[in-house]
């Protein structure tokens, strides 16, 4: 994925750009709707494209997203509630993929390309008896809890999203 180039910083009076600071983005992910967990993977790698660190903390119904392939090889993910149409994750999917938009799997390969940090709740791990073994491996998830997420956040300096 390109990463952009725009509004990265100013301009000094010799012509030399000078870089910007960018802030952090920290997504929230807590719904299991498809479509919002959709549009948090398209924010999320928008924002790694055009440089800014992105943290995405995952609980509750998101956490369908890092769940591994189960025994008929269905993904975590397409188990998502349907979108607003009525359409389940699978079909909703399909269609964007049908129509040039990135799906689910993309965008995830695109946020692991662009070093976005997948974080996921300790607690709604707990809460929804959820396991270590459960999860995807193919992308680097990283175990957390809230203080550690909002201490980061903090600190960065960033943006919160809640989703």
């Amino acid at each position: 994925m390109r990463r952009s180039t725009d509004d990265l910083g100013s301009v000094d009076p010799r012509g030399c750009v000078i870089m910007a600071a960018r802030k952090s983005l920290s997504i929230i992910l807590f719904s299991g709707d498809y479509d919002r967990v959709h549009y948090s993977l398209a924010m999320a790698s928008a924002a790694a494209a055009t440089d800014r660190p992105v943290t995405v903390f995952v609980t509750a119904g998101g956490l369908h997203l890092l769940l591994d392939k189960n025994s008929n090889d269905n993904a975590g993910w397409t188990f998502l509630k349907a979108n607003l149409d009525g359409k389940s994750a699978l079909e909703q999917d399909a269609e964007f993929s049908a129509d040039g938009i990135a799906g689910i799997d993309e965008l995830l390969a695109a946020c692991a390309e662009l070093d976005v940090a997948f974080y996921r709740c300790d607690m709604g791990v707990k809460a929804a008896k959820l396991n270590e073994a459960m999860f995807r491996t193919d992308i680097q998830i990283k175990v957390g809890g809230l203080v550690s997420f909002l201490s980061q956040a903090e600190r960065d300096d960033g943006q919160i999203v809640f989703i």
